[in-house]
Parts: structure tokens; sequence; C-alpha cells
């Protein structure tokens, strides 16, 4: 049985890796200012496009960003659209 993929917390980035360490989707948010963390690139492989991987690695991001008390400026399209789909989150955003 093979084992799972898993999520990849690494300096203000989340990683999904298949069971060899091949990497399938990631979400980076650096501090681009004191306070702001800007959420700029969620990139997902085609291959599990459609299986909500970009949204679990939203919530990823966010348990990271509120955790270290920051706030969220979306710039990445995902991301921008993500904000405009769940409006309880929007407490999140610079």
């Amino acid at each position: 049985m093979e084992a799972p993929m898993e999520f990849i917390e690494s300096n203000h980035s989340i990683r999904y890796v298949d069971h060899a360490g091949k990497m399938l989707a990631e979400i980076t948010f650096p501090e681009t200012e004191a306070g702001i963390a800007t959420i700029d690139h969620t990139c997902v492989d085609p291959t599990l496009r459609g299986q909500g991987i970009a949204g679990q690695l939203m919530e990823q991001a966010l348990k990271v960003i509120e955790r270290e008390g920051l706030k969220v400026r979306p710039t990445c399209s995902y991301a921008a659209s993500w904000f405009e789909r769940h409006p309880d989150r929007s407490d999140l955003l610079a």
C-alpha cells in the first residue's frame, strides 16, 4: 500500500507531495510587509485538478498565517477568487 500524500510546511509555503516526495501542488505566502503575508502563487499539477487540492492548500496556508498573527494580501488569481467565495474569512484580509 502506498503512503498517502501529505502537506509540508516550509518557509512561508505549503507543498503537497506524493509518497516519493514529488511536489504536486504548492502555495506560497511570503511576508512582504510587516504583518502582511502575500499569497502570490498557487499551483496544482494537472493530474490533481478538480479534487479540491488548491482549497486545501489555502486552508493550510491560512492556519499558518493566523498562527503567525498575520493578515493576507491575495495577489494570485486563485487566492483572490477563493476570498470572494469565502466572505466569512474576510477578517484575514489586509
